[in-house]
């Protein structure tokens, strides 16, 4: 493992993957800001033609428009993830306009607020959180799969957070923050979800692994964090474009693998 994990965490440009068409279709959920964002320019700058999937049509054009500006090959998806119509619709456009999907990023997400103290937490908070976090991710990959099974090397690609490592949130040496009874829950149920998904695809060629971005300053945590979106959608491009052979159903971050 130390041989492969070195190339996800050195490499400065991702490789062509092998087989595939200069014309590499990636759809990154949650992209008209932060990390989601930043994970779309950076497919762009690799040659993807990327689709820009936000609920709101403002944000997502604005998006669109500046990825453009940039000489990327954007295009809009509207794509509430929470909302079976809209998925099947976000679907039926990939469908008609580009006809498969190399790369599929999950990056929706929210937090249902940060006091989230055991006792304390409506449990409306907690189903609305794992509707999008987890149900939403379920619902996309879904309604995606028909089209990444096109591609002769699909990635998906859930974009967790450190607080989704059970073994980091039980550590007394590792500060990570106050009880959370939706948030870091629902990152650790994607967690899992990412595994079963890894196993079920293991042999479609589609490979299926989680990102921790890191501490990032976005919307999500008021822009509290220490490092910058760019910085935080760095691992996720670089897992969205691994070569073939690369190891599924992991968890990764930019120094290499994150424990369970």
């Amino acid at each position: 493992m130390n041989g492969t994990r070195s190339v996800l965490v050195g490499e400065a440009a991702a490789p062509r993957i092998e087989g595939m068409s200069e014309s590499r279709i990636a759809l990154v959920t949650g992209a008209n800001k932060g990390i989601g964002y930043e994970i779309a320019a950076g497919l762009a700058a690799r040659g993807f033609s990327v689709g820009v999937g936000a609920r709101d049509d403002g944000r997502r054009d604005a998006a669109v428009a500046k990825l453009r500006a940039g000489g990327a090959d954007a295009f809009g998806v509207p794509l509430d993830v929470t909302d079976d119509e809209s998925v099947r619709g976000a679907a039926a456009l990939i469908e008609t306009e580009r006809g498969r999907l190399d790369v599929l990023v999950n990056n929706a997400a929210i937090t249902g607020g940060w006091h989230q103290a055991p006792c304390e937490t409506d449990l409306a908070i907690v189903r609305e959180v794992v509707e999008t976090n987890v149900l939403g991710v379920m619902r996309v990959t879904d309604a995606m799969l028909p089209l990444l099974r096109r591609s002769p090397s699909g990635r998906i690609v859930n974009m967790s957070s450190e607080v989704g490592s059970l073994t980091r949130q039980i550590d007394p040496a590792i500060d990570s923050g106050p009880a959370s009874m939706a948030y870091a829950p629902s990152k650790s149920f994607l967690n899992a979800i990412t595994i079963q998904y890894a196993k079920a695809l293991r042999d479609s060629g589609i490979a299926v692994n989680a990102v921790n971005p890191g501490f990032v300053a976005t919307d999500l945590n008021g822009h509290r964090g220490h490092l910058t979106p760019e910085q935080g959608a760095a691992v996720a491009i670089r897992l969205a474009t691994q070569p073939d052979g690369w190891p599924t159903g992991g968890f990764f971050e930019d120094a290499g693998v994150v424990p369970w």
